[in-house]
């Protein structure tokens, strides 16, 4: 296995990934010693190795600052993802409709074949389970909370092919952080959280108490998932799984609305690139730039310069892009300059663009690639 250690920046050869060349795979029953300056926020571990991620293996990884501790809020950390009791191996199988895909050996499951989405089938795939923290809408989790009371609800999207739009219901939110990097608050109710993606929500408990369902639903369907806030001794309502209405597709209408406290400083721009992200359903081939893995051409940049790159999408899937090593910030929305907010994870839709800024301040090679897995 491997332990990819999602949000954080440490140096290459501990980021659990075994393509680049720099990391061996963890041998059954081996121990493997990490050490590195953990990066403060919310963010997750998962096995970056073959279609592990696919069984459930990851885990919340949230790192608290001082700040954090002394707040008066109660935290609450919850894990969303997508379960089949089908093997991984099927999932593929049957997602690619029994085509052999080859993607040159690249050894992160469905990176091989990922995505299950076309412009009028958002989800190719019909999961058995929709999961937070483990649990369906049958038996959901129940947090008591305060009356009163303010919660950080920490949210992580760890499905391999599902998208949600996150609901808070009855409960006002602010947006407080995306990736575990900090945003000017903004009011919300509904959150679009793209695979890989997180987001942090704070929000107030009424002095009146109740029970009080943050849900997750499936983009394009009806599907949902979650977990209830209740005060102490609160009544819990059974909830279907299944909502009255389908939603649409996740979107970047949030995207354009928020922004980092401070960017990245400014000054000049060493190296530019365009990136088209291209491929198709049938035959079942996904590609940066025409490339399959194997065949993929590396961008080369130096120590310590600025780098924009401008992601293309020209194929029939929306792709959440993450970025290994970096944090960048989000320059451009299809041509629009924008102050956008810092993130290792965007999504760019189907026809749309999206321009991300970094610092090249972490030498080595460092995967790019869409979060299907």
């Amino acid at each position: 296995t491997s332990v990819h250690w999602h949000g954080q920046t440490p140096p290459a050869a501990q980021d659990g990934v075994t393509d680049t060349g720099l990391a061996a795979p963890i041998a059954d029953g081996a121990t493997q010693r990490y050490d590195f300056l953990a990066r403060p926020g919310t963010h997750w571990m998962h096995s970056h190795h073959g279609l592990q991620e696919q069984a459930l293996l990851a885990a919340p990884l949230v790192v608290r600052t001082e700040d954090d501790v002394r707040a008066d809020v109660q935290e609450v950390t919850v894990l969303l993802h997508d379960f089949s009791f089908r093997p991984p191996d099927e999932v593929l199988a049957t997602v690619t409709k029994g085509t052999a895909v080859s993607h040159g050996g690249m050894n992160h499951g469905a990176h091989a074949g990922h995505g299950m989405a076309m412009p009028m089938d958002l989800n190719d795939f019909d999961y058995d389970a929709y999961l937070a923290n483990d649990r369906s809408l049958a038996d959901p989790m129940v947090i008591r909370t305060e009356r009163s009371g303010r919660v950080r609800l920490r949210l992580i999207n760890g499905a391999t092919g599902t998208a949600f739009w996150i609901d808070t219901g009855a409960l006002a939110a602010q947006l407080v952080a995306v990736d575990g990097n900090p945003v000017i608050p903004v009011a919300v109710r509904r959150v679009p959280l793209a695979q890989g993606q997180r987001a942090d929500l704070l929000l107030t408990l009424p002095a009146s108490g109740g029970a009080f369902p943050i849900l997750a639903q499936r983009e394009g369907d009806r599907q949902r998932t979650g977990v209830i806030l209740a005060s102490p001794d609160a009544p819990i309502r059974k909830l279907a799984d299944l909502a009255d209405t389908a939603v649409g597709p996740i979107d970047l209408s949030l995207e354009r609305a928020i922004a980092a406290p401070s960017g990245l400083p400014g000054r000049t721009t060493n190296v530019r690139h365009r990136m088209l992200l291209t491929g198709s359903m049938q035959p079942y081939v996904w590609t940066i730039d025409d490339r399959s893995w194997g065949k993929h051409r590396p961008l080369k940049v130096r120590t310590g310069q600025r780098v924009e790159v401008e992601m293309v999408n020209r194929s029939q899937m929306a792709h959440p892009m993450h970025l290994h090593g970096h944090h960048f910030q989000v320059v451009a929305i299809d041509g629009r300059r924008v102050a956008g907010a810092s993130r290792d994870t965007v999504l760019v839709p189907i026809n749309g663009s999206v321009t991300i800024a970094f610092d090249a301040d972490n030498p080595g090679r460092w995967l790019f690639h869409c979060h299907i897995l």
